[in-house]
């Protein structure tokens, strides 16, 4: 029969170990191994039932072993140890709290996210996004770094997969309770359970309660739409991850950013906790976030719009993750508009004023959506990308909204991601580590990083390597067959046809690993394009290689399903089943198996779709080698010494089928005559392959400082959220006005701000050369209308030409006011131009807004240059005078 009611039986522990539940509940478990070891000897079998998790593991122990541990006095010892261990780490002084410049960093911060991927214990991420979203909380925490985390609690996380008996991927989605999750619900100072709620169209109401999660010393805040006072649609908000329609997804992202504000303030009001001076949105989701903060500042400090809009960009950080238009959330004007003003949220701001936000208003935009990446960037003074490379296309991917600018000033820098090392480094890594150079050391090392605390792995033996490479592998092996017996008994096999399963890979075989997200332009189908050479490349009697995959394509997806069937089918074949395989369900917990026992790290997105892939870093952390693309983080951190680069057919415009062949025989070619060579390579006295363990340790000692989340949380805050912070203390309310009223004078003004002459004094160039180390001496008569020469940047701007006559890596010279003004207004301005390097060159001038609050001059997307260049179809840096 059905239960009529579901609800959760919590164990009583004896008051001995009552530091089991506090350790349980904060997620440090996760990535602590001391912590899990003690809760595996609570009960090794339920331990492994439960997957792992403390929280299912104590619900599942039973009185009587409880009562025998409480009696236990060495079982308690190390209890008390660890519980103090962890007492520590979130109360001591960290890196944060060492800083010099303590009192400029913000004292707190808000980190809002669709997704996070913390633990499989708590599946609330679908990839990239909310793995990266879990190593930043992780990072933060491990840096003393005060941040909030912000996002929602999904009833049913993202799907499990599994195959059908030919290959056809299957979604399932679990129904996640969280009485059985490790978080807490959020309590007000009366016990009553915290929400928030937002008022929608129609008279309606979503109404959230606010769970939370310890992810060390960092709060997780996650809101559950699954409330009774909801009606049925609204309790279905937070059902599923990037799941339903349009209108679905606008109310999850509405309750994720304007929800998660006032979930952030309920938090610190309940907890004392500062709050944020800095808010950080990652991705577009969260992007509403700004329209509540301006909301409060009309409200609480009289501010009007305009103003309310500078202060909230002072404090606020965007990041984009997308490389292609195509990831961004773009909504119907008219779906925006229904939700916001009178009779719905947010009644007080303006309607119009919301849609100007999210308006596609530039060359090529649609006017009909409102685009969420795009109110995130007019709603920050501070973005970024997530790589250098990545950062270089998204300048070139929203240059529109900055028109007049060439793409290198588009004001969109980039902080390339990590990851993080405690989650994602073997035990069995750790322990070599620590038996070179001391567990402080090792843990420093993991967590905070810097190239001097990573040398001394350049002294670990040979052997020590290649013995800890082997047992990584023969582990990966083992999980690779308890897997795959597993899929083939659910694809419906019967368990006496799969004997051939516990001859699948070889432990002494070299052994490729690809697993991620099965979008089209990951190709996760590349190496099947010739198939017979792949099976000669698979079983080579001399050289053999063992290739172990995994992938979850997008529910919706049918090509991304097509391209998991075609390899499971290939997979499938009894010819080649015992060197490839396809295993489903990929997530957290295969992964940390999947990236230390692989020798190669295979990576064959499109350039440059591929705005990160953290994967391949998490691999070399555990001395993995990447063989990839020249995307991404490759693109940034490649050398010869530590792996290969896969040549790409970047010419062949249109031409798909052409250049994935060209690029899978350059694949199958490197693999063929120089991976593996260098793998089987043990022509010397030791018997090791000496050379692959070079690019090994040369992995280590190289990547290893540089793929941490620690390096990352520790750019972020030195590059972004204390510059915010400033600048959020120094808009006051006065301020704020100040700014706003400046902003709409200059933009009022510049239609008439004009370069009207450029010419050349003493060492001009004669007959169109000049020689090196000259300088010239530029006079410029410019125009400011009613500005003054405080509210501009007169800059020449020179640099080497292309045949187009485009300034490239142009560099900037201020000019000074000399004379003026004179009777209409214009202004001289004088400065010199050093001539410091040879081949074409030219210059132009540009003017630029400047004001001393003022993020980057390119902020208000304004800029006045000569007529030259704009005879040229160029309103940047590309025209002026040339000099060859």
């Amino acid at each position: 029969m059905k239960a009529i009611r579901r609800f959760t039986v919590r164990p009583v522990l004896p008051e001995p170990l009552l530091p089991l539940a506090d350790l349980a509940r904060n997620l440090r478990w996760s990535w602590h191994a001391e912590t899990r070891e003690l809760f595996q000897s609570v009960d090794p079998e339920g331990w492994q039932a439960a997957g792992g998790d403390p929280v299912r593991l104590l619900g599942a122990v039973s009185a009587p072993r409880l009562e025998e541990l409480a009696g236990d006095r060495r079982f308690l010892r190390r209890l008390a140890v660890v519980a103090a261990d962890l007492d520590d780490y979130v109360h001591g002084g960290r890196w944060y709290q060492s800083q010099e410049n303590g009192a400029e960093l913000p004292a707190g911060i808000a980190y809002f996210s669709p997704e996070f991927g913390i633990t499989a214990a708590l599946p609330q991420y679908s990839g990239g996004l909310g793995i990266l979203a879990g190593d930043h909380l992780k990072a933060a925490s491990d840096l003393g770094v005060p941040l909030i985390g912000v996002g929602l609690l999904y009833r049913h996380g993202y799907f499990r997969q599994s195959l059908s008996r030919d290959g056809w991927q299957q979604e399932h989605y679990p129904v996640l309770d969280p009485n059985e999750l490790p978080v807490s619900l959020l309590r007000d100072t009366e016990g009553a359970p915290a929400r928030v709620s937002l008022s929608l169209p129609g008279g309606r109401a979503l109404h959230a309660h606010i769970w939370q999660a310890r992810v060390g010393r960092v709060p997780l805040l996650l809101l559950d739409s699954d409330v009774e006072d909801n009606d049925a649609g609204a309790r279905e908000v937070t059902d599923r991850l990037y799941g339903g329609g349009s209108d679905h997804r606008l109310l999850q992202e509405m309750l994720l950013g304007i929800g998660g504000v006032r979930a952030v303030r309920t938090y610190c009001r309940i907890t004392g906790h500062p709050d944020p001076e800095v808010f950080h949105t990652n991705e577009g989701h969260a992007g509403f976030l700004g329209l509540e903060r301006i909301r409060e500042l009309e409200g609480e400090q009289g501010l009007g719009f305009d103003a309310a809009v500078e202060a909230v960009r002072a404090g606020t950080v965007f990041t984009t993750h997308t490389p292609v238009p195509a990831g961004i959330d773009r909504f119907e004007r008219a779906l925006v508009a229904r939700h916001f003003g009178p009779g719905a949220e947010l009644a007080a701001l303006p309607v119009d004023r919301i849609l100007e936000l999210g308006a596609e208003s530039y060359p090529g935009g649609d006017p009909g959506v409102f685009n969420m990446a795009v109110m995130g960037l007019r709603l920050a003074q501070r973005a970024n990308g997530v790589s250098t490379l990545h950062g270089a296309v998204s300048r070139g991917m929203f240059a529109g909204l900055w028109p007049g600018f060439d793409p290198a000033d588009v004001p969109i820098t980039s902080v390339t991601n990590g990851v993080h090392a405690p989650t994602w480094v073997a035990p069995e890594v750790v322990r070599l580590g620590v038996r070179q150079i001391g567990a402080g050391r090792t843990e420093d090392a993991l967590s905070v990083g810097g190239s001097q605390r990573w040398d001394a792995v350049a002294d670990i033996a040979d052997q020590d390597i290649w013995d800890l490479r082997r047992v990584l592998r023969e582990q990966l092996v083992q999980e690779v067959r308890d897997r795959l017996r597993a899929s083939w008994l659910q694809r419906g096999a019967a368990g006496a046809e799969l004997g051939w399963v516990d001859s699948v890979l070889d432990p002494d075989v070299l052994t490729i690993g690809f697993a991620r997200r099965v979008p089209s332009y990951k190709r996760l189908t590349l190496m099947l394009r010739d198939p017979d050479r792949l099976r000669r490349l698979l079983l080579d009697p001399e050289r053999p290689v063992q290739i172990v995959v995994a992938g979850k394509a997008h529910p919706a997806d049918d090509g991304g399903k097509r391209l998991v069937q075609e390899l499971v089918r290939f997979a499938d074949d009894p010819r080649v089943r015992h060197r490839i395989v396809f295993l489903p369900d990929y997530g957290m917990a295969m992964a940390q198996k999947l990236y230390p026992g692989c020798d190669v790290w295979l990576n064959n997105p499109l350039r440059p779709l591929e705005a990160c892939g953290t994967s391949g870093m998490k691999a070399a952390l555990n001395g993995c080698l990447n063989l990839s693309v020249l995307d991404g983080w490759w693109d940034e951190w490649f050398e010869p010494d530590f792996g290969w680069a896969i040549p790409t057919a970047d010419g062949l415009g249109t031409d798909e089928d052409r250049r994935d062949d060209l690029e899978a025989n350059a694949l199958y070619e490197l693999i063929e005559g120089r991976v593996a060579p260098r793998f089987y390579d043990r022509a010397g006295r030791s018997g090791l392959p000496v050379r692959w363990i070079e690019m090994v340790r040369r992995t280590l000692v190289s990547l290893g400082p540089k793929v941490l989340a620690g390096r990352m949380v520790r750019e972020y805050v030195e590059r972004l959220y204390a510059p915010a912070a400033r600048a959020h203390r120094a808009l006051n309310p006065d301020a704020a006005r100040d700014l706003a009223w400046w902003k709409g004078r200059v933009r009022a003004a510049w239609p008439r701000v004009v370069v009207e002459h450029v010419e050349a004094l003493a060492a001009a160039p004669v007959n169109g050369t000049a020689e090196l180390g000259a300088t010239l001496t530029l006079r410029v008569r410019v125009a400011l209308d009613a500005l003054t020469p405080e509210d501009v940047e007169v800059q020449a701007v020179a640099g080497r030409v292309d045949p187009q006559d485009v300034i490239r890596d142009g560099r900037t010279f201020p000019l000074k006011p000399a004379a003026g003004p004179d009777l209409e207004g214009r202004w001289m301005y004088e400065g010199p131009l050093a001539l410091d390097r040879t081949g074409p060159y030219g210059y132009t001038v540009r003017i630029l807004p400047a004001h001393p609050l003022l993020a980057t001059p390119a902020e208000l997307g304004l800029v006045a240059a000569p007529a030259e260049a704009d005879a040229a179809g160029d309103t940047g840096a590309g025209g002026g005078v040339l000099l060859r």
